[in-house]
């Protein structure tokens, strides 16, 4: 399944305060740049992740978050360094665009 096109619009709208975006669609799905670095993913299922490095990750642990982790074959976990954009902020472009902001200060 692949995302819709009311879907990208509405998460480019969530960050539209950060300035320009581009996007590549990837996996039915859709990361998001600003300025050349990727800081968010469009899942083909709609949800929206922030990537986190540094001390973001640590913040989105505390913000109680959820952590993008995927089985690989052989049974194991990856936990990958993007996390789920809190209800809160799925309709809030001012929270959304905070979050952005202080997660691509740490990319």
């Amino acid at each position: 399944m692949a995302v819709s096109a009311e879907e990208i619009d509405h998460a480019l709208d969530l960050f539209s305060g950060l300035g320009p975006l581009t996007t590549r669609k990837m996996f039915g799905g859709l990361s998001i740049y600003c300025d050349g670095v990727i800081f968010a993913i469009l899942m083909s299922d709609g949800r929206l992740l922030l990537k986190g490095q540094g001390d973001m990750q640590a913040r989105f642990e505390a913000m109680g978050l959820d952590r993008w982790d995927y089985k690989r074959k052989d049974g194991g976990a990856t936990h990958m360094p993007y996390w789920f954009l809190p209800d809160s902020a799925q309709d809030d472009a001012d929270e959304a665009t905070d979050l952005a902001r202080e997660a691509l200060q740490h990319l």
